[in-house]
């Protein structure tokens, strides 16, 4: 499976599952005094030395090579989040998979979600725990998740986080992004009702969707183009006059 910038099986259930949902204003729009120093809201990305950044109190490493010094890995997911964490492999047909967390409730300073961690192994690394699976499901459609044996979830709590998706509890809205997260470098619009505000600075993706849950998708800035042109293809492709029969 392609890595964040294909939305994985995880980030589509948990876009599917019920939750309670908040107006964006009661959320977003009021910051608490103390809230800027815990450095864990959505708006609040730092630059690390190597590459990588700081956000929603983890540090996500560019994907191969070596892990960016104090860069997080799922066992810092899974000791900070505890029994509110699953991991597993999750892949696509014909496709090696991702190795994520799933991360339901998440707290990021005063904002609630949910959040998808993918860590990187590499691929026949991944595969080798995939057919030593403890069980191997379907998430809906052809998705499948497969849990790791004891000993494979022990090496895959050493692997560094690089990219986490974020899925708020609150809805959010055009002013909230500008005011929070600032200008976007672009804006590229999906179809009529998603729009995606690009910060290739921090690494992010914001998509906006005005008939569903908003994603925040978060790369090391350097692989920020992987994820960035996509959604430009699938602009160009429909915005393309069809041709003549």
């Amino acid at each position: 499976m392609k890595q964040i910038w294909i939305v994985s099986g995880l980030v589509v259930a948990a876009l599917g599952t019920s939750a309670l949902i908040v107006g964006g204003r009661a959320l977003f729009g009021d910051e608490p005094a103390a809230a800027t120093a815990t450095q864990e809201l959505p708006w609040q990305v730092t630059t690390l030395p190597g590459g990588g950044i700081q956000v929603l109190g983890l540090s996500v490493s560019p994907t191969g090579g070596a892990p960016v010094a104090g860069s997080s890995t799922l066992g810092d997911v899974l000791q900070r989040w505890g029994d509110k964490v699953q991991i597993a492999i999750v892949a696509a047909p014909n496709e090696t998979g991702n190795l994520e967390a799933y991360v339901d409730p998440m707290q990021a300073g005063f904002i609630s979600g949910k959040a998808i961690i993918t860590a990187h192994l590499p691929p026949e690394v991944i595969q080798g725990m995939r057919e030593r699976a403890a069980k191997t499901e379907y998430m809906g459609g052809t998705t499948r998740k497969a849990t790791l044996s004891s000993a494979d979830l022990a090496e895959a709590l050493k692997a560094p986080v690089t990219a986490v998706s974020f899925i708020p509890a609150a809805n959010l809205d055009e002013e909230i992004i500008l005011t929070r997260f600032g200008q976007p470098a672009e804006r590229v619009r999906s179809n009529g009702h998603l729009e995606h505000f690009l910060y290739p600075d921090k690494g992010l993706d914001l998509a906006l969707d005005s008939e569903g849950k908003e994603l925040l998708q978060y790369v090391a800035p350097a692989e920020f183009e992987r994820l960035r042109q996509p959604l430009l293809n699938a602009a160009a492709s429909a915005s393309a006059p069809a041709s003549a029969p």
